[in-house]
């Protein structure tokens, strides 16, 4: 098999221009070709009166060798790497205690299937409800504002990427395609099979929940159990190895290998694993608002004349500006065609994120615009400060909001020249359970104000109309990442505490669905090793 880079066609291409342009690359008549597959398909759109497809093809026919080995290299042509994903061990046939994960967001659930599919009969503890149940609280809040602190938008089975963009892609470094198995396994769960190959893979919410339930179908047809509404209350901790868990229910559950994929907003968790000296340390995340401009707009700055091509789709972006107040401003988590939502899992406190559907169909596009934060500079006292920092800012959001859970929201004119807003332009809101117009200068610190309004202008000269009068800024985006990071060792144990394994987005360690999904296949891989390898001590004892 080879793999054949920057094959580049135009939008309207078919399937015959494509196996003329791999022939023609390789030098070789099309019938010479058994098979070729699509590893990644990306739109190059930096000349906007032609955007094109970008392809990376994977291609199998006679004489491979013989290409690669002739006298002038055929540039863009290579051997094609081995993607097929190896278990690293299967669970002994007894003597084991099963593995128990906590958290049953991307990380968590792929921390369990891989353990199941090893053998091992992984135990899957989730504090809020399973996935339907959990949207229609979540509809609560979003219809009602009713808040269900236990069941929302961060709790609740298939973690806070439930109800985002379902974005499936990262910029780890992955040398084992790990992000490959990921992938497989959400097709097998029912995803778009497209999602192999597009460069910038989505599902959508809807979507996003029958996948969801059938991950869980197969990992309890393997042995695994999940149980939702189950709260970790306490870790027995003793001489630095963990023993068990205490849970609300006041059960206590024996186990020596636990699987930490809390998420990014489990903060009570966090305050109960301080307290038992479980090593952790404050870092860096981000702070902002969520800014929404039409569709239209975006498409038509990103791809000009093509704009609305179907091939195309909804446009997205990735911006960043240093600011000259030192501080950077970046957009994050862009969401074409999506809504912006409500995000809290705290009562009285506001957050936003942003969620599309697949069909990337609504009216608005929206992101965040956040500005980068570190603990030394900005929320100095230890490893909890930085979500005491969150807490006081969404807080506010919720005072200058109006107390209702509506969220404070000020038009981009109007925040550039510093005085509040008074009612909507041309540009409607999609927040629910609703906006209250203001100034987002009382939401947020001075110096992220500063950056944002820094940044806007310098966004403009990027995205045409990006800082156009009537856009809409909605507060606050204050969990962009973990505020903190639950060191770990080579073992992927933490570095104080044998028998726990901090993994996913909570810990520090991942950033999205995709990057979560590959770290908790790297941890239940250690969680296999771990204990196949005591096993096998005490049998040779």
């Amino acid at each position: 098999m080879l793999r054949i880079t920057e094959i580049r066609l135009p939008l309207d291409h078919d399937d015959i221009q494509l196996g003329a342009e791999i022939a023609q690359k390789l030098n070789v008549d099309v019938d010479a070709i058994r098979q070729y597959s699509i590893f990644r398909q990306a739109v190059d759109a930096r000349k906007k009166s032609a955007p094109v497809f970008n392809y990376t093809i994977d291609v199998s026919l006679d004489g491979e060798s013989a290409i690669l080995d002739r006298p002038t290299a055929l540039s863009h042509v290579a051997p094609a790497p081995d993607m097929e994903y190896r278990f690293v061990t299967q669970a002994p046939s007894a003597g084991f205690v099963r593995p128990v994960i906590i958290g049953a967001g991307p990380c968590g659930l792929f921390a369990t299937l891989l353990l199941a599919q090893m053998g091992f009969h992984p135990l899957l503890l989730e504090r809020g409800k399973e996935v339907r149940e959990r949207t229609k609280d979540t509809w609560g809040l979003w219809r009602k504002s009713k808040l269900d602190p236990e069941s929302n938008v961060q709790f609740g089975e298939g973690g806070a990427g439930t109800f985002s963009d379902g974005k499936l892609y990262s910029q780890i470094k992955d040398p084992r395609y790990l992000s490959r198995k990921v992938l497989a396994e959400f097709v097998k769960a029912g995803a778009p099979e497209e999602i192999l190959h597009v460069a910038k893979p989505h599902i959508g919410t809807f979507r996003l929940v029958g996948m969801v339930e059938n991950m869980r179908a197969n990992i309890q047809s393997l042995g695994g159990e999940i149980r939702f509404e189950q709260k970790v209350i306490d870790f027995e901790i003793k001489n630095g190895t963990l023993l068990a868990l205490h849970l609300a229910s006041g059960e206590r559950i024996p186990t020596t290998h636990v699987v930490l994929a809390i998420g990014h907003s489990a903060r009570d968790t966090f305050e109960h694993l301080h307290a038992r000296n479980v090593f952790m340390e404050a870092k860096p995340f981000s702070i902002g608002v969520r800014i929404e401009h039409p569709q239209s707009v975006i498409d038509h700055a990103r791809y000009g004349s093509s704009a609305g091509h179907p091939k195309l789709g909804a446009a997205d972006y990735k911006l960043v500006h240093h600011c000259g107040n030192g501080r950077s401003a970046y957009s994050f988590c862009m969401c074409p065609g999506g809504t912006v939502v409500a995000a809290t899992s705290e009562v009285g406190r506001v957050v936003t994120n942003g969620m599309s559907q697949y069909s990337r169909n609504e009216r608005n596009a929206n992101s965040g615009i956040v500005v980068g934060i570190s603990p030394e500079q900005d929320y100095p006292g230890g490893p909890l400060a930085g979500i005491a920092f969150q807490r006081h800012w969404e807080s506010r959001a919720f005072e200058v909001g109006g107390g209702t859970y509506a969220a404070p929201a000020q038009l981009v004119g109007d925040f550039l020249d510093g005085r509040a807003s008074r009612t909507v332009g041309n540009v409607i809101p999609s927040y629910k359970p609703g906006v209250h117009w203001g100034d987002l200068a009382a939401c947020l610190p001075e110096y992220a104000i500063t950056a944002i309004r820094d940044a806007l202008p310098a966004f403009n000269k990027q995205i045409a109309g990006f800082s156009m009068a009537d856009a809409v800024m909605t507060g606050v985006e204050t969990r962009t990442s973990s505020p903190l990071r639950i060191r770990r060792d080579d073992s992927l144990q933490s570095v104080n505490t044998t028998g726990l394994y901090p993994a996913g987005e909570g810990a520090g360690y991942a950033g999205g669905i995709l990057s979560a999904g590959v770290d908790g296949i790297k941890v239940a891989e250690a969680v296999a090793l771990s204990i196949c390898n005591a096993a096998e001590a005490t049998t040779s004892s």
